[in-house]
């Protein structure tokens, strides 16, 4: 079985490419992993890197955000058509004003909300097209109980890394119970975007 190193699917067959993601494939996990115990980073493709524009979209259908911004825009609309019908149909403006107003409040809410998270999935695969590659470990592991997405928790990965003699502690959302090498204490590979190192994500991508 083939593993891409991008985004997790899982292939029968070897293939160079990723179908859902674009990503070349050429390392597995074993490898990687013997490569950071050893101080050696992975020789990974030159930037920029074949990452597809679409993975945005399963970045943030993973994204726990993601999630309450739906609400937001589904409770909007719904307000919104009732206001609306309620403010020029059969019943008093007084009954349906405030109705379209509550509806138009919650579709700015879910829009702003998407529109954030959206920015930021763009922004990670960026990171994995451009990033540049360096050595984090991982700090914390947390499963979100408070948030299902497809009868799945999403899984808060925390991890630092260091870069010019700074530490950065950044966090990453996954729907993928963290396995092999992401457990507390160990180390990983970490893409970061040199003009903006707080931009990074764990490699391969959880």
């Amino acid at each position: 079985m083939v593993i891409c190193p991008w985004c997790g699917t899982n292939y029968q067959a070897f293939r160079s490419n990723c179908d859902k993601c674009g990503g070349r494939i050429q390392l597995n996990e074993g490898k990687l992993d013997s490569l950071l115990e050893s101080g050696t980073l992975p020789d990974l493709p030159p930037a920029p890197r074949a990452i597809s524009n679409g993975y945005a979209w399963k970045l943030l259908l993973s994204d726990g955000w993601s999630i309450p911004a739906l609400i937001f825009g589904f409770m909007g609309l719904i307000f919104s058509l009732v206001g609306a019908a309620l403010t020029f149909g059969i019943v008093t403006a007084f009954v349906g004003i405030p109705f379209l107003l509550f509806g138009l409040v919650f579709l700015a809410l879910g829009a702003g909300l998407f529109q954030w998270r959206y920015r930021l999935a763009r922004q990670g695969v960026k990171v994995l097209r451009e990033g540049e590659a360096t050595r984090g470990q991982i700090m914390k592991l947390q499963e979100n109980y408070s948030i299902e997405v497809n009868g799945r928790h999403p899984w808060v990965i925390h991890y630092q890394f260091q870069v010019d003699g700074l530490i950065h502690e950044c966090k990453q959302t996954t729907l993928n119970p963290p396995q092999g090498g992401l457990q507390v204490g160990q180390t990983v590979c970490v893409l970061y975007l040199p003009t903006a190192p707080e931009f990074s994500s764990i490699y391969p991508h959880p």
